[in-house]
C-alpha cells in the first residue's frame, strides 16, 4: 500500500479509538504491559497488523549495535505506538519515540498515556520528515 498523509492520520484516529476501547474497558492504573497486550489484541480484532515488542536495530557507522531496544508496537509497518502508564510523561518519553520513529524509518508516532481520565487528552502525535515528504492524499 501506498501511504499519504491522509491514509496514516486515518489509520492513527483508528488506533486512538483501539486506545480508547482499551481504557474505557479496563481504566487507568494498571501496568503498561498490561495494556500493551489489550491494545495489541484490540487492533488486531479491528483488522490491523501489529508487531510487539520487536527490536530495534542500530546501525552507528557501519557497526551493528546489539542492545536490547524495543518498541511497544508498530500498527501497519506505519505507526510506532509508544504506551505509557505514568503519573507524568516526561519529554525523554517523547525523544525515545521520536528516535524509533528515526531508526525505524516510520513516518507517524503515538505516545498514548493509560493513567488519565481521558486518552485523547494525554495522547501526543508526533510526525518526522517522512511524513512530512508523504503526498496528502
Amino acid at each position: 500500500m501506498e501511504w499519504t498523509k491522509k491514509k496514516i492520520n486515518e489509520l492513527a484516529y483508528e488506533i486512538v479509538g483501539c486506545a480508547i476501547a482499551v481504557h474505557r474497558e479496563l481504566g487507568s492504573g494498571l501496568l503498561e504491559s498490561v495494556y500493551e497486550i489489550c491494545m495489541e489484541h484490540e487492533l488486531k480484532l479491528s483488522g490491523l497488523e501489529v508487531k510487539r515488542q520487536q527490536p530495534v536495530k542500530i546501525n552507528y557507522r557501519g557497526v551493528l549495535v546489539e542492545k536490547e531496544l524495543r518498541y511497544d508496537l508498530l500498527v501497519e509497518d506505519c505507526i510506532v505506538v509508544e504506551l505509557k502508564s505514568a503519573e507524568i510523561v516526561h519529554p525523554v518519553h517523547e525523544s525515545v519515540l521520536m528516535t524509533y520513529m528515526r531508526l525505524l524509518e516510520k513516518p507517524k508516532g503515538l505516545l498514548i498515556n493509560f493513567f488519565t481520565d481521558n486518552i485523547t487528552k494525554s495522547l501526543k502525535p508526533f510526525v518526522n520528515d517522512i511524513f512530512a515528504e508523504l503526498p496528502d492524499r
